[in-house]
């Protein structure tokens, strides 16, 4: 049977023991099946993964005892994925999307064309089941980091989080002088460890919008000719950066904690 492998929602740095609340007691006794003295494996979402054993169970948690570390591989840079929210429930593609591709912070925001605008607590809600849709991409594609979503922001202070170490990109299909690939091939970019990408509605930027994201440092650039759908952009986007600097472009070191 394949070892069962676990989200711990607290770090497990410094730690031999921990315990999981009530969704993994749920999995683990009644749908898993597992008793006292079974395996599993547990990561925290920090880069931590362990083999662990269960110690046992009570009404509300189970016990865990933490035994060898699991090697885990450097993460060679840093993807920040800003996303103006679409229509209905396109947001949950395009975060399991992101989170299993290896992103680190998902930050949904409002642009002008943004047509499903989300406020109060129904954006408390929302952003918390797209947390969960994170750490439900990183435990299933065996990831040991989880992405961080962010609380739904406006256009300004989506810009604002941008940091100026990042390479700042924002994806607009009227450009028609650089592409993704032109960016990621020059060379005075080959030593950028930090990617701020940021990618419109279904309508789109507005000109406005490109002209305030350029004066605070973006470059605006294009996928090519091909015009994608929201759902798919941010992945074809998150997926050529990682070829070319990331995950998917040479094998990465380990970690042996």
């Amino acid at each position: 049977m394949t070892i069962p492998r676990i989200y711990s929602p607290d770090t497990l740095e410094n730690k031999t023991t921990c315990e999981l609340g009530p969704d993994n007691l749920k999995y683990l006794k009644q749908v898993m099946r597992l008793k006292k003295g079974d395996k599993i494996n547990i990561f925290d979402g920090f880069g931590r993964e362990f083999e662990a054993v269960i110690k046992g169970f009570s009404t509300k948690t189970v016990f865990i005892e933490l035994g060898e570390i699991i090697p885990t591989a450097i993460k060679e840079i840093r993807i920040t994925l800003a996303q103006a929210i679409p229509k209905a429930g396109k947001m949950d593609t395009i975060v399991k999307s992101a989170a299993e591709l290896g992103v680190d912070v998902i930050v949904p925001f409002d642009a002008a064309r943004s047509v499903g605008r989300i406020a109060g607590e129904k954006s408390s809600l929302k952003v918390a089941r797209w947390q969960k849709i994170a750490g439900e991409s990183a435990r299933c594609c065996h990831s040991s980091h989880i992405a961080k979503v962010f609380k739904v922001s406006s256009f300004a202070d989506m810009i604002a989080l941008a940091s100026d170490d990042a390479l700042r990109l924002i994806f607009w299909e009227e450009e028609s002088q650089k592409t993704i690939k032109d960016i990621l091939k020059d060379e005075t970019v080959t030593a950028v460890k930090a990617f701020f990408i940021a990618v419109g509605p279904e309508g789109g930027f507005s000109k406005d919008e490109i002209i305030k994201t350029k004066e605070a440092g973006f470059i605006s650039v294009s996928l090519g000719k091909q015009i994608l759908k929201v759902e798919t952009a941010a992945a074809a986007i998150i997926s050529i950066i990682q070829y070319e600097k990331g995950i998917f472009g040479h094998r990465s070191q380990e970690v042996k904690k």
